[in-house]
């Protein structure tokens, strides 16, 4: 009887299924990766991130009955609000009852009306240099923003 010889359809056909069967085994496929956020979204995720800290800061406040912070709180509301709208999937923060932002479960730091003033300033400061990245829409927003901060410097009051 004569040696068989498998041709060589036969072996990259057995090949094949081999590979494939050592495949199929193997981890699944990966989804492709997101992509990076734009330097534009970036800077929202970081002013959404700033402005959610600062209503806490006013709503910490205001739970101690500085009701006339209530307006002030407001408006960087209103700002996170309109800044969400431009990224996508950021939770929003959540609102008790009373229409006060509830802080996160981290405990706040002691807040006053100085350091509330200060932060206002620096803020309002630091959005001239965050127009430069980004497109006439946003540098818009964002000034605008910046322009209501330094108000807010300004007009908070002396004492509660």
């Amino acid at each position: 009887m004569r040696p068989r010889h498998l041709s060589r359809r036969v072996l990259l056909a057995g090949g094949a299924a081999a590979l494939t069967a050592c495949s199929a085994s193997g981890p699944p496929p990966q989804p492709p990766s997101q992509a990076p956020d734009s330097p534009e979204t970036l800077l929202l995720k970081e002013l959404i991130a700033e402005k959610e800290r600062t209503i806490a800061l006013y709503s910490s406040l205001i739970a101690g009955g500085a009701q006339k912070l209530v307006p002030f709180r407001d408006r960087h509301q209103a700002h996170l609000n309109e800044l969400r709208k431009h990224v996508k999937a950021t939770a929003p923060t959540r609102l008790s009852a009373s229409g006060s932002a509830t802080p996160s479960a981290t405990a706040m730091p002691k807040t006053s009306l100085s350091r509330l003033r200060d932060l206002e300033r620096k803020a309002a400061a630091l959005r001239a240099r965050q127009l430069a990245s980004v497109s006439p829409g946003m540098a818009q927003l964002i000034a605008s923003i910046g322009a209501c901060e330094a108000a807010h410097a300004v007009a908070l009051p002396r004492s509660l």
